[in-house]
């Protein structure tokens, strides 16, 4: 039995009480008294509110079935299809024109388009991580993957490799910050004569681009350069391995990379009861004090990592010029759906997980907004809300906020709200989504594997799904993602609010990347998810390449609007030509991700990882990418495209393909051959019973099946 204490009417978990008594609170201006009295009447009144827009989801999911089932036998009329949605609300209209009104916005909300990194907050060494990763070495990042095409040779330092990581970078200087009649591949010599920047006496092409120094200004240590808003550190030093061997004694190109990261309290974690919770919190409090630390082992030596330092360096005018030394960040906190045994109600039943986040996240954000040279410079407070289905939830979540703010003693619209536009009602209703936070928007985002969950999910009875590399190349999915911006432009976004695009899932992969993901600043996005540090430093040349204000502004003369009857265009199998093989590939390969994604989420707690695909191509896997998985398999099992048999021998088969790829993992259980282990059944339930689960989500059978594996091990 977990120890419990009342606070004002809740049974709270003591680690919790505790956590939030002696170390959130102090310091925060807040009374513990005035903090339970406030807390429990928000979750006594909006509680309710919560559950109610939980049953409307589940009544307007039962409507969209019985439509689905009486329409299937003839073929999908959309006009049809669009106005029944219309007739039960489920898409609503569309009122007056408006532009958003957010105000005291940080500028890489508002301005500096940039890579933003997801990171599960329960682990504080990658939170710190993604929170230094505001700048990164250029040199490294080629150096150690695969972005040009190939990787160093084995056994010490590839000297031919790394000559051409150096050509690499001198040609991207020669792109973004060219010189007068010549490359920065010739260079001997960058100084500083009256404020302005000499490469071998010639200055750059645009005078404007140098933004500073640090050393002396006629042998300097680094000069800044900035391009597009984002900044450029080029870093001397003669006695440094790399520099002594460059002409210009250039040791390192560090680019100012993650302008923003999103601590995660969501996808990337597995929290299910107080001890996860306050692990969550005690990380996101020590990121708002500023005072996080994580020690750890690393090539036989122990080291400890802090939050980067800003960094001085003197202007073109002498002036000091100071830049942040780390991303802004924002928190997520976890969507409506699910409750938390953390804390209880008098009569036994379990807090939305929401509230407590909502409740919780915003008190420790306090300790930031009282100090100097904190996270926000701006004074705000950014939480990204995932997983909302349409503009009345959008609505309470603006209401919770509006609570939560009078409760801390804290100016209205202090928290600003990013809206995950991953849940297809949210979608089809996006400008009135937007419509209902229009004072706190600062962040829009399409989460297009969620999207994609959603999308099966909801059209469950419609008939067969095609397999999930074809999904990709339909229609909506395009619709979909041109939409996201149109619409952001066209409610006054730009300039004062991300517009941001989803996960790049390879992190090995990063040729690939520099290859496809500089369509996200071409479509319009002033920031999109990438997998690490590495994967943000070279994310942000596509950023130097592209002027994202710019396009936004050639969009917004555009004036169209990509139309909402094609995010409607259900991706089903029109020609079911599938041979046995075919379809049974398919099952396995979602067979593995799920069991893959799973086995590591219940017996583990990890939330998010890279798990090896059924070609042991590490991917990043995490709550939305398992939805998409377990969503598929169902809807093939309920159209009889797959036998249940079929799935239980796959299943068992995958079992032992993820046992392999596990094996050298100290912490692993086997799944086979017994294939009776809590993990082994959790995956399995998510496809036998995926038509049962709330919008097709995952957590209900993940979070169960995890404190079912805590409480075996009590």
């Amino acid at each position: 039995m977990t120890d419990r204490v009342e606070k004002n009417g809740l049974l709270v978990a003591r680690e919790l009480a505790e956590f939030i008594d002696t170390q959130a609170m102090p310091g925060s201006g807040i009374e513990a008294e005035t903090f339970w009295a406030e807390f429990s009447e928000i979750v006594h009144d909006l509680g309710p509110k919560n559950a109610a827009l939980l049953a409307k989801r589940e009544d307007l999911q039962r409507q969209i079935d019985q439509w689905h089932i009486a329409h299937r036998d003839g073929p999908h009329d959309p006009d049809a299809y669009y106005t029944f949605l219309r007739d039960i609300t489920y898409i609503v209209p569309e009122a007056e024109p408006f532009q958003i009104e957010t105000s005291n916005v940080d500028p890489e909300i508002a301005s500096v388009a940039g890579p933003q990194l997801v990171v599960p907050i329960t682990n504080a060494r990658f939170a710190l991580n993604a929170a230094n990763a505001r700048w990164g070495s250029l040199y490294d990042a080629f150096y150690g993957t695969d972005a040009m095409g190939a990787r160093p040779k084995p056994g010490g330092y590839d000297r031919g490799h790394g000559a051409r990581v150096v050509t690499r970078a001198r040609a991207f200087l020669d792109q973004a910050f060219p010189i007068e009649s010549a490359s920065h591949g010739d260079v001997r010599r960058y100084h500083v004569d009256k404020g302005a920047l000499l490469v071998d006496d010639k200055p750059l092409a645009d005078p404007a681009k140098f933004a500073g120094y640090t050393g002396r200004a006629k042998a300097p240590d680094s000069v800044l350069l900035v391009n597009n808003g984002l900044h450029v550190e080029l870093v001397f030093d003669r006695a440094h391995p790399i520099g002594a061997r460059d002409q210009a004694g250039l040791a390192d190109v560090r680019l100012e990379a993650a302008v923003s990261a999103i601590m995660d309290c969501e996808d990337s974690v597995a929290c299910v009861d107080a001890e996860d919770k306050v692990q969550a919190y005690g990380n996101w409090l020590g990121l708002m004090k500023g005072d996080l630390l994580e020690t750890f082992e690393k090539g036989g030596k122990t080291l400890t990592r802090a939050l980067a330092k800003d960094r001085v360096f003197t202007a073109p005018d002498g002036s000091e010029l100071t830049l942040k030394g780390r991303a802004l960040m924002l928190v997520r906190n976890v969507g409506h759906l699910m409750r938390n045994p953390a804390i209880l109600l008098r009569d036994g039943s379990e807090v939305f997980e929401g509230l407590m986040d909502a409740m919780v996240t915003t008190l420790i954000a306090k300790h930031d907004l009282a100090r100097e040279g904190g996270n926000s410079v701006a004074g705000s407070v950014y939480v990204v809300k995932p997983k909302m289905h349409g503009p009345d939830e959008v609505a309470f979540a603006d209401e919770v906020f509006t609570r939560v703010e009078a409760a801390l003693g804290m100016a209205r619209y202090t928290v600003k709200l990013g809206i995950m536009d991953e849940e297809r009602r949210t979608s089809v209703n996006l400008k009135e989504c937007i419509r209902a936070a229009k004072h706190r928007v600062a962040f829009i985002n399409t989460g297009f594997l969620d999207r994609t969950g959603d999308e099966i999910h909801t059209s469950m009875e419609a008939g067969p799904f095609s397999r999930k590399d074809f999904i990709k190349r339909k229609s909506w999915i395009t619709a979909y993602e041109n939409q996201n911006v149109d619409i952001g432009l066209e409610c006054g976004l730009r300039g004062r609010a991300q517009i941001g695009k989803g996960m790049w899932a390879k992190p090995d992969e990063m040729a690939q990347m520099l290859e496809q993901k500089i369509e996200h600043p071409r479509a319009g996005a002033n920031c999109a998810w990438v997998p690490s540090p590495t994967a943000a430093t070279l994310h942000a040349l596509h950023y130097h390449k592209v002027n994202v204000a710019s396009v936004q502004v050639d969009l917004e003369a555009g004036g169209k609007r990509a139309y909402v009857t094609a995010l409607l265009d259900i991706p089903l199998a029109a020609y079911r030509r599938w041979n046995r093989d075919q379809v049974m590939r398919e099952v396995e390969n979602n067979a593995q991700g799920i069991l893959g994604y799973v086995v590591r989420w219940v017996d583990q707690g990890v939330g998010c990882s890279k798990v090896p695909d059924i070609n042991d191509v590490g991917l990043m896997e995490d709550r939305a990418t398992c939805r998409i998985s377990a969503q598929h398999i169902a809807n093939w099992l309920h159209h009889s495209v797959v036998s249940e048999a079929e799935v239980h021998e796959v299943f068992r088969t995958m079992a032992a393909v993820v046992d392999r790829q596990n094996a050298d993992d100290p912490l692993y259980c086997p799944m086979a051959p017994g294939f009776n282990g809590i993990a082994y059944a959790a995956a399995l339930e998510l496809v036998l019973k995926g038509r049962e689960q709330p919008s097709g989500y995952t957590e209900p059978v993940l979070h169960a099946r995890r404190l079912e594996w805590k409480a075996a091990r009590a």
